[in-house]
Formats: structure tokens, sequence, C-alpha cells
């Protein structure tokens, strides 16, 4: 029998997420063990009128392709994969991975070439489907977050079975004053950080892409970044986990990048391209049923009290005009010690925020 907080789970996805309609054709993109929420909604699609499929992510299939392939190989063009997210209308990404670390080994070279390769496929589905991602809690995943399963799977059910409706209300309180918005200012003891979001579009995330959601985020003026900024929290890309960055920023550019774990996979990172030197993504967490970090961005970028900075893509309808192949979200926890200030104006206080 199906956990009923998986039927709750879909029922969400499909309803509010993507708002399935008749005659959508629906791509449901599912890790193994997340198999259980793929069927419930694909009965729900057929039940709605639409025309959906499944397609699995096996385990070890992409730890095998970085492995084996060929530089020919990892430069190859999909172009099937491209005619069927060209064929959809919604799209279901089901992640449930068997070993959050599987790429762990794997030369960060050839993943960014990959991902520079993959760049029409994911733009299509970011701007032309209607997507939503969902992380099924795996014993890989509770292992990362330091829980046991049980645990965890409150911890993901907790974050995502709330009022969405009403999370929207508050939400657009913050994108009001953003879109009014030029100077923003981040202090804390170890960051002082200035940037521009002047005449930049902010986006609230309320459900509809991400699950858990519970942000708004918007883009960054692209050479207006200066100072520097500490993470305290780990900052996850490709299964490579990297703690204590700090960046300088000067004119929109990282002109210093250190890490106190994995600093060779940041350096290389930056280097994929100019754009990955660039913050792409201002964005601001929201959701309060989020407490802690679990070393996995959907949950740990929406934690109630925080702000992420992305470097690499920023999002067209926010009106960032930076390109890159990658999109990396970095945290910073300011609920024990941090501040904001928009145009000079303080609007948020060790995590809690004076303007909602």
């Amino acid at each position: 029998m199906v956990d009923e907080r998986i039927r709750k789970v879909a029922e969400i996805l499909v309803d509010y997420s993507t708002e399935v309609k008749k005659g959508d054709r629906v791509l449901i993109h599912t890790g193994l063990e997340a198999k259980d929420l793929a069927l419930e909604i694909y009965k729900l699609c057929l039940v709605r009128g639409a025309h959906p499929w499944i397609k699995v992510d096996l385990p070890r299939a992409n730890y095998i392709f970085y492995k084996y392939a060929s530089d020919e190989q990892i430069k190859w063009f999909p172009e099937h994969e491209y005619y069927e997210i060209q064929h959809t209308d919604v799209y279901f990404a089901l992640r449930a991975p068997a070993n959050v670390r599987e790429l762990v080994n794997i030369d960060p070279a050839r993943i960014s070439e990959r991902l520079k390769t993959l760049k029409p496929i994911r733009e299509w589905r970011v701007e032309k489907t209607r997507w939503v991602v969902f992380y099924y809690p795996t014993n890989a995943l509770a292992q990362e977050a330091g829980m046991s399963l049980e645990e965890f799977e409150e911890f993901v059910f907790n974050s995502c079975l709330i009022d969405w409706r009403e999370m929207s209300k508050k939400l657009k309180k913050i994108k009001e004053v953003l879109d009014k918005t030029d100077k923003v200012r981040i202090v804390s003891s170890d960051t002082e950080l200035e940037f521009s979001i002047k005449g930049r579009n902010a986006l609230i995330a309320d459900g509809k892409k991400n699950m858990p959601d519970g942000e708004v985020y918007t883009s960054v003026v692209e050479n207006s970044t200066n100072g520097y900024i500490k993470y305290d929290i780990p900052a996850v890309l490709l299964g490579n986990v990297v703690e204590g960055i700090y960046l300088k920023f000067e004119n929109g550019m990282v002109v210093e990048a250190r890490a106190e774990r994995n600093q060779e996979f940041l350096e290389k990172m930056l280097k994929t391209d100019e754009g990955a030197r660039r913050i792409g993504e201002f964005g601001i967490g929201l959701n309060y049923n989020i407490t802690r970090p679990v070393k996995n961005i959907l949950f740990d970028e929406k934690i109630g009290g925080t702000i992420h900075l992305a470097l690499g893509r920023g999002y067209k309808e926010t009106g960032s005009k930076n390109e890159s192949a990658i999109h990396w979200d970095m945290i910073k926890d300011l609920r024990k010690d941090g501040e904001i200030y928009f145009d000079g104006k303080l609007v948020m206080k060790n995590g809690k925020w004076l303007i909602i």
C-alpha cells in the first residue's frame, strides 16, 4: 500500500505545481527508488486526460558514462533527447539517487564539457515546459543528511505538505520590495557584499518548479558585485561537496576563491566559462519548515533565514544577461549573525524579515 504522504505529494505536483490538463504530453523522468511516486503521478495524469510516459534512470549509469565515454561521445549531442523535450508539455524530475557521491572521482572537466553539450536540452526544458523537480527520500540522501530514512522521510514530507497558496502570498510581499530595490548589502562577521538588482524582475518560487519550495529570487547586474562572502553551508554540485567557500568580487567577477575542502573542484568549475565567475542569481530562502541543511540544494536553498547566490547562468525571466554552462547555488546562513539592507534600509536581521 502506498504511503498516504506520497499520494498527497503526487496530487500537489500534478494539480498545483504543473496543473496537468487534458491533452498534455507528460514526461515523468524518475529514479528507480521513486517508482511509487512515479506511478501515482502516472495514474493521476491518465485520470486528468493527459498522455504520460515514464523514463527511468538506472543507478550507476551516469558513472559508467563518464568513466568510459570517449571525448567524442562526451561532446555528442543527443538529438533524440532534444526531440523528446521539444515534444513535452510537462516534465517531472523525480530524483532518487542511490549514491550521491557517484561522480566524485570523475574529472570535473568531463562533466563540465557534457553540461555544455546538453545546454540546449536543459534550456528548452526550463523555458518551454511546465516542470517540477522533487527529491524522493532515499537511504543515500538520508545518510548524507545525517538522518535515518524514517527521519529523512518526515523531514521531506514536512517541508512539502504545507499551504502553498498561503506561502505564495508571503513571497509576493518580498517580490514587491525587491522589484523596487537597487542596492543590496549583505553583512555578517565574515561577509561584506554589495550588488545591484536595479531593473531586474524578481520571481517567486511557490512550489511551481521545485518541491519543496519557498524562495524569492532575482538576478544581479552583472558588473555590480563587490566585496567578499564566506559560505557556511556546504555547496554541492554533481556529487562534489565543497566546504568553507570564500569568494571575493570586483566589478562583478570572482577575483579570489578559496575553500576549506575540495578547492580543486571549485577552481575547475570557475574555469568553465567567463559567466561561471559572475553571479547569475540572488535568492532568499523563506521556507521555515526547513530548519537545517542536508547537503541537497533543493532543500538547503529554501531554508528560512538564508540567502543564496548562484555562480553562472542566470534566469532570463529575471532579466539576467549572464550566460554559462553551470548554475551553482551557494548558501549563506544569516540566522545567528547577519543583516540584509535594501537601499540602506535594514530589512532582515538574524534570519527574521522585517517587511512581511
